[in-house]
């Protein structure tokens, strides 16, 4: 789903001069380095040696990377405008599956990504497949999740959130899950892709069934829920964008929570109302990684630097997403004051399925959703 992104650019733009890398030329050491083989930037020449390397490489490829979505229109021209590199950005709305297709795809041109975004439905299905690069961030032991994800860091988890469901101020008021059943919301209710292949529309589907009484070892409950919507006519298979939401087509989104914030700002500019409602706190944590077939590998691994290191914690933080740093920020008082400003203290997550969990439901779901729901 994509919304217009309201920015914290005085924000990043303040960080990234206190935080950033110091601009330095080509060295006789980094030169000699394959960065598309190092697993650390100690064995690049450290971060100077990396800032180098990227801004000889001149470009960093990125895909499904939403402005609104988790502040990264911020992330982006911060990044750019730190090492002087242009970005390249293709297929925003694209889903995290989306991404691995299209480096497979362009594997071996100077269009295929570097970096992926990705949830950890579809994180786990490529480990040990050489898709991904391994490379551990300075701050990899700092960051919530990572040792328990992925050892190896051929993915890292960079944020979470937690699921709700946002919906139009002119529907009322939600109270309980059920009301979602009233024929007010009849061609009204859609979720956020398509839980084959989508992360966010994984999650909502969790946080449904944790609702109804379900767990993350069954997920049945909560695709009879939607079953119910469906034979309601209120669950629609339209996947929700900035434009099915501004004309009124998808008044009813179950998506995360950072997205839903940005939606409520925009809305309230627009003189609209845009409310949320939580039924079970169940978190989504997406994850970084550099690809295998990076075709700018020293600006992959620049941009793993960046967005997961305290610049990267920022902007995370001040577009509504809480970065996996946060916790190690609060706990030595390095938590900047906009991240706690935007998604507050708590060192609290919502809770989340583990990999095995998400593989099981969606082993299950690749029959018995289309049988419940249909597809889009």
């Amino acid at each position: 789903m994509k919304f217009s992104k309201l920015t914290t650019g005085s924000v990043v733009a303040a960080v990234a001069v206190a935080l950033a890398i110091p601009a330095v030329g080509i060295t006789a050491a980094s030169a000699k380095v394959n960065y598309a083989t190092i697993t650390s930037a100690s064995q690049g020449g450290g971060l100077t040696g990396l800032a180098a390397a990227c801004k000889k490489e001149g470009q960093l490829n990125v895909i499904a990377l939403p402005h609104y979505w988790a502040n990264y229109g911020d992330m982006i021209t911060g990044f750019a405008k730190t090492y002087g590199v242009k970005i390249d950005e293709a297929n925003p709305e694209g889903s995290s599956q989306e991404e691995i297709d299209a480096a497979v795809t362009n594997k071996g041109t100077s269009r295929s990504p570097d970096v992926f975004d990705i949830g950890l439905a579809v994180a786990v299905k490529y480990l040990d497949t050489k898709t991904f690069a391994p490379y551990k961030v300075k701050n990899w032991k700092y960051l919530q999740f990572a040792s328990t994800v992925d050892p190896s860091a051929e993915v890292t988890p960079n944020y979470t959130g937690t699921m709700t469901i946002g919906y139009s101020g002119d529907l009322g008021t939600i109270t309980k899950l059920s009301d979602l059943l009233d024929p007010k919301f009849k061609g009204k209710i859609a979720l956020n892709g398509d839980p084959l292949g989508s992360s966010a529309a994984m999650n909502g589907i969790f946080m449904i069934n944790k609702a109804v009484g379900g767990s993350f070892d069954d997920v049945t409950k909560g695709v009879e829920f939607f079953a119910k919507l469906k034979a309601a006519g209120n669950f629609i298979n339209v996947n929700p964008t900035e434009a099915t939401i501004a004309s009124g087509q998808t008044p009813v989104v179950i998506d995360n929570g950072y997205i839903q914030a940005g939606v409520i700002k925009a809305m309230a500019a627009a003189g609209k109302v845009w409310k949320m409602y939580t039924p079970a706190a169940v978190g989504s944590t997406y994850n970084s990684a550099v690809s295998a077939w990076a075709p700018h590998p020293a600006c992959a691994r620049l941009w793993m630097e960046y967005t997961l290191g305290e610049t990267g914690a920022t902007v995370f933080a001040s577009g509504g997403a809480t970065p996996t740093l946060w916790v190690w920020l609060l706990k030595t008082g390095r938590a900047s004051a906009a991240g706690k400003a935007a998604i507050g203290n708590s060192k609290v997550l919502a809770e989340k399925a583990t990999a095995d969990q998400t593989t099981k439901a969606r082993a299950y779901l690749k029959t018995a959703w289309p049988a419940a729901v249909g597809t889009n």
